[in-house]
């Protein structure tokens, strides 16, 4: 009986052994994927090749810790499951489309990135660490802006040749997203411990959005994001605030603009130069922002006509404006491949079965963040930012804005079905 229980025992230790050791390299591996998701949120600022290198990184560390079937479930779930089928239906669109296949190949690549929400939808829903994105994303951003404000004063210091003053790296469209998108995150916890009497934390807070907004107002900022931050100040004041306090905040922001608009002749001229652009776009292209997004966008709706159903396939948008060029002069002689409008941008690829679809995973994305904490928040306001920036540009699938989309809906989304789960 003694042999027969030690076997037994020795056999249960050996089970449990091979039990509990990949349970522990399982527990290393999602460690893992959350410090290669910080390096994507940290490096995204500041690089293009780096968050793409640690994407594919992060994906080699998580495959091994997923649970096919219960993975195989989530994707029967709408948030899951609509940025695969907009791929499929990229994939299917170079079947009828004219294009050569060089472009028909290149306009996948700005749709597969949205098959990582899933994946990260998944693994921040079982990890403690999503905030460490969070938190590395918005440290990033705050050293990029005091960065800003140093190479406003000492070009030299320029990482990279960028063609906008107090910009280090990329572009003022990209910067200005980022900054936006780090104000308003900040938003919720400066009036949560304003209401705590946490005046240190609140002031702290406070700090930050200034460094963020002050920086888009006097050195560099895209007319987009200051549409965007209208947007998303009515949002917080519609989700946050009662009416003495929104009637407040408008009286503080009125008076705060006019303030920036009387110190800022940079702000002055940005706003100015909308009209300036639209009246004499025509005749000097190199200064016809205005006038180029409104003749794009006509003839992207003119080609979007001829194809109302079904579109003219994956990578087709440069071959159609080659069509509206031909024989004309100027402004109307210009070839692009992208229309700066999200809608129209899918619109001429896949018809109104694109749009269709495009809408419904914003949407549903919307319904991930309709709850209460910050993260449901920071998601609200990634997708509210998206959806209102890709009016005036394709940002869904722009490289730095569709993946701070993907970034921004799958960790505060995992965070929140976390949450829920509790």
């Amino acid at each position: 009986m003694t042999v027969e229980a030690a076997e037994h025992g020795a056999a249960l230790a050996a089970h449990t052994r091979g039990v509990l050791a990949p349970s522990r390299n399982t527990a290393r591996l999602m460690h893992g994927a959350d410090l290669l998701a910080a390096m994507i949120a940290a490096s995204l600022p500041w690089s293009t090749s780096l968050p793409s290198i640690f994407v594919g990184l992060w994906l080699l560390v998580l495959v091994p810790t997923i649970d096919w079937r219960e993975y195989a479930g989530f994707l029967k779930q709408p948030a899951f499951a609509l940025p695969f089928v907009i791929l499929g239906l990229a994939l299917l669109g170079t079947l009828w489309s004219d294009a050569a296949w060089a472009d028909r190949l290149h306009a996948i690549k700005p749709v597969a990135k949205l098959v990582i929400i899933p994946p990260l939808l998944y693994h921040v829903r079982r990890s403690e660490r999503g905030t460490w994105v969070l938190a590395t994303f918005l440290v990033s951003c705050a050293a990029l802006a005091v960065f800003s404000w140093i190479v406003l004063f000492h070009p030299a210091w320029k990482i990279a040749a960028t063609a906008s003053a107090g910009v280090p790296v990329k572009n003022y469209i990209d910067q200005s997203q980022e900054f936006t998108l780090c104000a308003f995150a900040l938003a919720l916890p400066t009036l949560t411990f304003w209401r705590e009497r946490r005046l240190a934390a609140a002031f702290g807070c406070v700090a930050l959005i200034l460094l963020f907004v002050t920086n888009m107002l006097f050195v560099a900022s895209a007319r987009t994001a200051l549409l965007c931050m209208g947007v998303l100040l009515a949002l917080f004041a519609w989700r946050y605030l009662g009416r003495r306090a929104a009637m407040l905040l408008l009286a503080g922001t009125v008076a705060a603009s006019l303030v920036a608009w009387t110190t800022s002749p940079y702000l002055r001229q940005r706003i100015t130069d909308v009209a300036v652009e639209y009246q004499h776009g025509h005749e000097d292209i190199s200064h016809a922002s205005t006038a180029q997004r409104l003749t794009y966008w006509r003839k992207a709706i003119a080609a979007f006509a001829q194809a109302p159903l079904l579109g003219h396939g994956t990578g087709s948008i440069k071959r159609q404006f080659e069509r509206a060029a031909a024989g004309q002069s100027g402004l109307e002689a210009e070839v692009v491949n992208n229309p700066h409008n999200q809608t129209l941008n899918v619109a001429m690829q896949w018809g109104l079965l694109g749009v269709v679809l495009l809408y419904a995973m914003w949407l549903v994305h919307l319904s991930l963040f309709t709850g209460d904490g910050l993260a449901a928040w920071i998601g609200l306001v990634v997708v509210v930012q998206n959806m209102t920036s890709s009016l005036l540009n394709s940002h869904l699938f722009d490289f730095h804005a569709g993946w701070i989309y993907v970034l921004g809906v799958g960790v505060a989304g995992g965070m929140t079905l976390r949450a829920e789960r509790r």
